[in-house]
């Protein structure tokens, strides 16, 4: 028989996961109170170098509130009440289809037809409607005019499908020679490196680096916005050299013509910055420099134009009947099997095709523009300030995490961007450690600081900061900040997911506070094995206080996959049980704290 659990005589219906009681989570008082009985807060640092430099003071004299660690989950003394619930009235069975004689007749007019129709053609977005079937030859096939697939491990990774193509395969709907139409790079502020670090331990699953890049010299910009934790940079990356040097071996450029100067035309774009007026211009450059800068060889799956680009220009018959095949309607359905596995780059292709030679400019007229990458502030120049001699350097500080993804010669290939940075952390890490003084700089342009992270910020009222991974490096900046104030600094909280605290807990001893008094780390393969999202309904008491106070606002920065929609999910788990609500009305409430700015989330 259902039950529902009752809480103040109202019925609830239970929650996937059931909020925990515990001495930080209360689920049947649904009124906020800030969390009593614990240490209070004290600031040990204001210099926020990762070293304390001063005693802790005395926690008696406060009652500002912590986040306590979570204790064992208890079993609720509660009794619970089963109730019957009301029968459900029964639908009637018969179903009015007429009220005059107009919806009669066309009831008569149908009367006679097949009892399934199809009403309207209708399509899954998947592009399979616009495949065609190859059509059987007649006649066995023979070996002089069927397909020799290329043998090599490039063509092999993409796993593709020709058992039905031939050499003599009428193909139809090829996809047209697109135009020339080359992408020009960009004019950014090479801004000085100052120091690099990694954050991780050897032995984490992914690597992160921080970087404190000097922005002194940053030239004045319209509307005079500085640069704000919580805030983004942009960062445009370059190609590895040994990528752009491999491509341009399969193109047969000669090394000669590499590197000399030319003068390349555009018939559109928006060079030279990204917001520019859209108008041909010219650029003299390099075939080098604008392999490495303006476009980009791996981040996107391949289209049916650069298909058809590699087929105008292949001398093998075998490689060019497969390139028309993949940018046929008859290969359409292989072709989107392409697209939705892993990403196929530009190397992959001239490999797997090495007959395939297309002119440099027009090959670059059919890639995408190598985009800049945004990248969140972990503190900006209020606080992260550098003397070099009696000059202050003003510093931005970012935190990045290597992509990585499987690569078809075998092991991983590292993103366009966070590998590029990786280079320059990895040139700087080791020339300090070797005494040496190396200039290096980071391709970069300030965003207009108005993503929610950095327009939401106050430094009044209650505030939780819920983050997994790289995600929490703009809450150490938020927490120094709040610091600033010192009639709300102890109403802050950090709830920091990891994935081992011995390998990749990022910024440990360096929140400019006690952190066990602020700060609360799970961690997902060692201890409890806990997911950030499962301490937020832990901490239910602390989430409600939080978001019903004045002023007070709840920050979630991460993955939107995995921790985003887990987090959410469990805020809205936290309502149910505390404001007695069902789930429309949680998401209600959520959505509404949303609009007014007191929820903010910042996921990609």
């Amino acid at each position: 028989m259902p039950s529902a659990t009752i809480v103040s005589g109202r019925p609830r219906k239970s929650t996937f996961s059931e909020i925990p009681v515990s001495s930080t989570s209360h689920p049947d008082n649904p009124i906020p109170e800030e969390p009593r009985g614990v240490q209070s807060l004290s600031i040990t640092d204001f210099s926020f170098n990762g070293s304390q430099t001063s005693q802790e003071s005395d926690s008696n004299g406060s009652e500002s509130p912590s986040t306590p660690i979570t204790p064992p989950d208890t079993q609720s003394d509660e009794e619970h009440l089963s109730v019957k619930p009301h029968g459900r009235r029964r639908r009637a069975s018969t179903v009015l289809i007429s009220q005059n004689s107009d919806d009669m007749r066309r009831v008569l007019e149908n009367v006679g037809a097949g009892g399934t129709q199809k009403i309207q053609s209708m399509c899954c977005g998947g592009g399979c409607c616009r495949g065609r079937p190859l059509q059987a030859l007649d006649g066995p096939i023979s070996g002089f005019n069927s397909i020799t697939a290329p043998d090599n491990k490039a063509f092999a990774s993409l796993d593709l499908n020709l058992n039905l193509l031939t050499l003599d395969s009428d193909l139809s709907n090829i996809a047209p020679l697109p135009e020339k139409t080359p992408h020009p790079p960009y004019e950014v502020y090479r801004a000085p490196l100052h120091h690099a670090r990694e954050l991780t331990k050897g032995g984490a699953e992914k690597r992160t680096y921080h970087f404190d890049i000097d922005v002194t010299d940053y030239p004045a910009e319209s509307g005079m916005v500085d640069f704000v934790v919580g805030g983004a940079i942009g960062v445009c990356p370059k190609n590895k050299d040994e990528d752009v040097e491999d491509i341009l071996d399969l193109l047969c450029v000669p090394r000669s013509m590499r590197d000399k100067k030319v003068l390349m035309r555009t018939t559109t774009g928006r060079w030279p910055t990204i917001w520019g007026d859209d108008k041909p211009r010219e650029l003299i450059t390099t075939r080098r420099e604008v392999l490495s800068w303006c476009s980009d060889i791996q981040s996107y799956a391949p289209t049916k134009a650069l298909f058809r680009l590699l087929a105008e220009y292949t001398t093998e018959p075998n490689e060019k009947k497969v390139l028309e095949y993949l940018s046929s309607a008859q290969g359409q359905g292989a072709f989107c099997e392409l697209r939705t596995s892993s990403y196929i780059s530009l190397i992959q292709l001239l490999h797997a095709f090495p007959s395939s030679q297309p002119p440099l400019d027009h090959l670059l007229s059919v890639l995408n523009t190598l985009m800049p990458r945004f990248y969140s502030l972990s503190q900006d120049p209020l606080i992260s300030c550098k003397f070099k001699g009696t000059e202050c350097r003003r510093l931005v500080e970012v935190a990045v995490t290597v992509a990585e993804s499987e690569d078809w010669r075998g092991g991983n290939r590292t993103g366009v961007s966070s590998g590029y940075l990786e280079q320059l952390a990895q040139r700087a890490i080791k020339a300090e450690a070797a005494g040496e003084k190396v200039e290096l700089f980071v391709p970069m342009f300030r965003g207009l600081m108005a993503n929610p992270l950095a327009t939401r910020f106050a430094s009044d009222g209650p505030m939780l900061l819920i983050g997994a991974g790289v995600g929490i490096a703009p809450f150490r900046g938020f927490v120094q900040r709040r610091l600033q104030s010192a009639n709300c600094a102890n109403k802050v909280w950090v709830l920091q997911g990891v994935r081992d605290s011995l390998l990749d807990e990022l910024y440990s001893g360096e929140w400019g506070v006690h952190e066990d008094k602020v700060r609360t780390v799970v961690q997902s393969r060692r201890g409890e094995s806990r997911y950030v999202q499962e301490e937020v309904r832990h901490q239910a008491d602390l989430v409600w206080y939080v978001i019903n106070a004045l002023d007070g606002r709840i920050f979630v920065c991460g993955s939107g996959k995995g921790m985003g929609e887990g987090v959410e999910a469990a805020l809205i788990e936290v309502s149910m049980a505390k404001g007695n609500l069902n789930a429309q009305e949680a998401e209600r409430f959520w959505r509404s704290k949303k609009e007014a700015g007191q929820y903010i989330a910042e996921t990609w």
